[in-house]
């Protein structure tokens, strides 16, 4: 009797399986427009003969440093997206390890020239510098997306895609310094936000003052701002530094004031130089520091104490979405659109969580 009764059951269960599969298969093979989706989701047979006519797509991506680590990430996630649509990736950027915006200028003027390009990703650091650039390009009918770094004012700025973190976002880590000087009771002292006002990289300005205005409102609100001198530069776009001897140029900083308690660095240049300066003058986990930016150094000085956290904006996303960007304008005619890439605060509780598939 048992036995006919799981029979059952089990007869029971196989046939309501079978109906609840046949019902999800099958259900929409075709749009209500009356199109099959396999043919609509099938890439256009004029695609790959976009511009060059060569049969296949071309894209370059080009950054305005290549030559501290930051960006592989970028490069990674690029080749990904290249790899998945079909696409040649020709990835170039600047060698220098801190930012040099007339190599890369250099680099898109070389681009402009070459037949076989069907589309171009470029950082645009400095405000103003890129205009030609993307005039010639959209004389010659190629789309451009801008990735990174985020210029406003670019020609033709709503019609090219951006991707990258917003430099607000960089408030969350003046939120916490404030709140890691707050929960150690620092009692007082100076907090500074070295920079490299010099090179005119607008975005990273604006993450100095985002981060030191959110320092100012966090210590106001905990009744603590009298007690401290939060100095981000004349102009609350950083302290200059010495980008030519970086890492003495913030010891000397941080000995000059005395008293550092809190630090704030805006970029991959300046925040593992910051790291170093800490470690030299033997002051790990005594200086509530942030950064910007995860490469390997960053993360192993998190790990030692010489940093107490960073902020990661997911430089692989800034990789792979503009060249799908790209893809989706020409193979379908999207619009383009911006893809904000947000913010992670990475601290040593979480560091060994990132990074496991070069994301970060």
């Amino acid at each position: 009797m048992k036995l006919t009764m799981m029979a059952a059951a089990l007869a029971a269960s196989v046939s309501l399986y079978a109906f609840s599969a046949q019902a999800q298969t099958g259900a929409l093979n075709k749009a209500v427009g009356g199109y099959s989706f396999d043919d609509a989701a099938k890439e256009s047979p004029d695609t790959k003969n976009f511009n060059s006519k060569d049969g296949k797509l071309t894209f370059a991506i080009v950054t305005h440093t290549a030559g501290n680590g930051f960006f592989d990430p970028t490069y990674v996630g690029a080749k990904a997206a290249a790899n998945a649509f079909g696409i040649n990736l020709i990835m170039l950027g600047s060698e220098a390890p801190v930012d040099d915006i007339p190599r890369e200028i250099a680099i898109l003027n070389q681009i402009i020239n070459d037949p076989t390009i069907d589309g171009v990703i470029m950082t645009t650091p400095q405000s103003g510098a890129y205009d030609d650039i993307v005039k010639k390009l959209m004389e010659k009918g190629i789309p451009v997306a801008t990735t990174n770094s985020f210029d406003p004012a670019l020609f033709n700025r709503s019609g090219i895609s951006h991707t990258g973190q917003d430099a607000s976002a960089a408030a969350i880590g003046g939120e916490a310094l404030a709140q890691c000087l707050v929960k150690n009771n620092v009692k007082g002292g100076t907090i500074i936000f070295p920079n490299t006002t010099t090179l005119g990289n607008v975005e990273v300005n604006n993450r100095i003052t985002a981060a030191f205005q959110a320092t100012v409102k966090t210590l106001n609100a905990a009744g603590k701002l009298k007690d401290f001198k939060v100095d981000a530069g004349p102009n609350n776009i950083g302290i200059d530094v010495d980008k030519d001897n970086i890492v003495n140029s913030i010891v000397n900083l941080i000995e000059s004031r005395k008293d550092v308690v809190g630090a704030f660095a805006a970029n991959g240049f300046v925040t593992p130089a910051l790291g170093d300066a800490i470690s030299q003058l033997k002051k790990n986990g005594t200086i509530c520091a942030f950064g910007f930016d995860l490469g390997p150094k960053q993360q192993e000085q998190i790990r030692t104490g010489a940093l107490t956290g960073s902020l990661g904006q997911q430089p692989f996303l800034q990789g792979f979405w503009p060249v799908a960007q790209l893809y989706l304008q020409i193979d379908r005619g999207i619009s383009a659109a911006n893809l904000d890439t947000r913010a992670q605060l990475v601290t040593k509780d979480s560091v060994d969580k990132i990074g496991k598939r070069f994301e970060n």
